[in-house]
Formats: structure tokens, sequence, C-alpha cells
């Protein structure tokens, strides 16, 4: 189906004005180009059908105007439309980038892995399985750091999940409570059909100036929906530290995830809680919660949008050339 639609159409409430220049214009009249001493000779030029000149001199600048306000506006053909299934979710990424998540208690083809890089791999499957999504990235230490805002540029969010990482915050710890305050305020203006934030986390709140389940209120008070992640083993971990020397040693240190608090905060806010202990059960978080949050709406299609400005624009350059040359020819007025 073929459909003309503008651009700007805004625009086109500049044409109300055109009646009331012609007929100011019309009132005023046209400055005399011959005066004459007698009143008889001027009634024998009215006569003529050239006297009426001035009205046609005066119609072709509105005319020209006209074509050039309708060229502004953007006219465009739209031909064809496809209707798609697009989804209405807002998502943001809460990643925990404290210390602890150099952790190698995940393992990758047999072999050991940090926290940090398996939760990045499994982070990047899941926005690569949520194309329609707008999403953004905040990753968490002592204090929270947007990475990314909403977008649907999803290469972007890649390059941006390329440089989470531990050690890029300072001070070190784990501020649950500000990192969901900072996706509560991304979230809370925006028109979409569903807002979630998905937390990852493999520690305890023990960092920032707002507790978890007061910014877990907050989201329910604005229906955004939080999805909770603990990541890593039960008991103890392997984690690498380096000496004064810079010799790199491995040490277990326990792990302290606040399951009790990670389980409030999603139960409040309508979503759920998921304990990852491997990185098989990471993946299947991820796409768990990939396959609950799938809200679509239908939205129209254009396959192919032509530009008409120019069958307005260059129909009135020739109306406003005509009118400049028939001013300095025919219709050229007498000094």
């Amino acid at each position: 189906m073929n459909q003309i639609h503008f651009l700007d159409p805004q625009l086109l409430w500049l044409l109300l004005l055109l009646p009331a220049i012609a007929f100011w214009l019309g009132r005023k009249g046209r400055v005399a180009g011959v005066e004459y001493s007698s009143a008889s000779v001027a009634r024998e030029v009215a006569r003529e059908t050239r006297s009426r000149a001035g009205r046609i001199m005066i119609l072709l600048p509105l005319l020209a105007a006209a074509l050039f306000i309708i060229g502004l506006a953007r006219p465009q053909l739209q031909q064809g439309t496809t209707e798609i299934q697009a989804s209405g979710v807002d998502l943001i990424l809460l990643c925990d980038v404290s210390g602890s998540m150099q952790s190698l208690d995940y393992k990758v083809n047999g072999q050991p892995s940090s926290r940090i890089d398996t939760v990045r791999a499994a982070v990047s499957k899941f926005i690569d399985a949520r194309p329609d999504d707008r999403m953004g990235l905040i990753e968490f230490a002592g204090e929270p750091y947007l990475v990314s805002p909403l977008t649907l540029d999803h290469d972007w969010l890649h390059q941006g999940l390329d440089r989470v990482n531990t050690g890029t915050i300072s001070p070190d710890g784990t501020a649950i409570g500000d990192a969901i305050a900072m996706g509560v305020n991304r979230l809370r203006n925006q028109p979409s059909k569903s807002k979630v934030m998905v937390l990852l986390t493999d520690g305890c709140n023990n960092m920032g100036r707002i507790s978890p389940l007061l910014a877990a209120e907050a989201a329910k008070a604005l229906g955004i929906k939080i999805y909770t992640i603990g990541a890593g083993v039960r008991g103890e971990a392997p984690m690498p530290v380096k000496d004064d020397y810079g010799n790199t040693h491995i040490v277990m240190i326990p792990a302290d995830v606040d399951e009790n608090t990670l389980g409030k905060i999603a139960q409040m806010t309508g979503g759920q809680f998921f304990r990852a202990t491997d990185t098989e059960k990471l993946n299947d978080t991820y796409a768990q919660i990939d396959r609950m949050e799938k809200t679509t709406h239908t939205i129209k299609r254009y396959d192919h949008v032509s530009e008409l400005f120019a069958w307005a624009l260059v129909p009135g350059l020739f109306v406003l050339g005509t009118t400049f040359i028939l001013e300095q020819t025919r219709f050229r007025r007498l000094p």
C-alpha cells in the first residue's frame, strides 16, 4: 500500500499565513508605476487586460511560498508495509566487578575460568539473543558506573561489555543498592511496556549509601522487575593473588553470596532469584530470563520510502524565477 506523509508536518501550519498576507497586500494595493495628470487617462488604462498584472504579481510569490513550505515539510511516499513483531522491553544489566569476581571457580572447555570472564561470555550471548531490546549496562564495585545507556546499538553494547573487568572501579567492594538505584533512575521515565533489570553479584552489599531493599522498593513502585543471580560456588573458591614480588598465588576465599537479600529483591519486584554455581547453570540462568521476558507488540515497517520534496521545491523555484523575469520585462513598473 502506498501512502504519502510529511516528515515535518508542523511546518504546514505556515500555509495559514498566506491567505492573511494575500488579503493584506490586496487591501494595500500595489504602488503606482506611472502617475497620470488626468483620471480619464487612468480609466482608459484600467480597461486593458494588462492592468490586472498587479493581482498576478501578488499571487505568484505566494504560490512559490506555498510550494516551498510543502517542500520543507518533507513529503514522502511510503511504498508497501510489513507487520513485524518487536520487543517492548527495556532491560538493564547490572554486573558485579569487585575483586572477588577474579575467582577461578568456573570452567570453560575443562579449563578454570574466572567469574568475570565467564559472566562476560554469558551476557554476550544474552545480548545476541535479544536484538530487538533496548539494553543498557552498569558495572559496580564500591560504586556503580554506567558503561552503556539504553540502546538498540548492540555492537556498541558489546564494546562496552568487553571493557567490563575487575579493578576498573575504585574503591573495591559491592554496592548493590547503589547499582539498583542507578538502574532505576535510567528506567523510571521510559515509556516501554516492560522494564527489567538483571543483577549479577558474587557477594553481599558492603558499600554504598542506599540499601538493596530500599532500592528494590523504589523499583517496585515504578513497575521495574529485577532478576537476581548469585554467582560462584558455595563454600570456598580459588582466588589468584599477587605477592609483594609480583608472583601469583592461588588462595582459597570464602563465598559470601547474600542469597537471602537477593531472593527478597527478586520477590519484591516480581522477578526471580537464581543461583549459578557453575558455567552451565550461569548460561542456563540467562537463557531462562530470556524466555521469561518476551514481551512483543506488532508494528508496521515501510519497505521503501521515496522523498518527494523536490516535486514542490523545483516548481516553487520555477514560479519564483518566472515572477522575477516578469517583473523585469512585461510587467516592469516604471519609476
